[in-house]
């Protein structure tokens, strides 16, 4: 995880929850809610990050198999910053790996470190944690 510096918080910002169990269609419904908020707020140009994005965050949760049910968040942070986070009930923090050449998995981390030039990371919490991921806003 990289340490930055967090965008300011607007109050009235557009923002959207929902609460899924731990489910694969989860994961396709996390996507669907982030894809129409996105045609919603006039963001079409960051569809295919946030999908992908979520996508990984809500699936790291789908496999924590917890007993509650995950909560996925958007929220318009400002101008410049979109943050997609997902709630679980597990406290093991996500860990950036690096996959050997001919491994299939451990890369969903490092496209989601990518898409966000670094800005992600996760919050512990009581009973779970909280991973987001911010996404810089580019408005044509």
């Amino acid at each position: 995880m990289t340490t930055y510096t967090k965008p300011p918080l607007d109050p009235s910002a557009p923002a959207a929850t929902i609460s899924l169990p731990y489910e694969p269609t989860s994961v396709r419904a996390a996507r669907q809610m982030v894809r129409e908020k996105l045609v919603e707020w006039g963001l079409p140009d960051l569809i295919d990050s946030a999908e992908l994005v979520v996508s990984e965050l809500a699936g790291n949760a789908v496999k924590t198999a917890c007993r509650r049910r995950m909560t996925v968040s958007i929220r318009l942070m400002n101008e410049t910053t979109l943050r997609l986070a997902v709630r679980d009930g597990s406290r093991t923090l996500p860990v950036l790996m690096v996959a050997g050449e001919d491994e299939e998995c451990h890369r969903g981390l490092a496209l989601v470190h990518h898409l966000t030039k670094g800005r992600w990371g996760a919050t512990l919490e009581p009973y779970g944690k909280v991973v987001h991921a911010d996404l810089p806003v580019v408005r044509q």
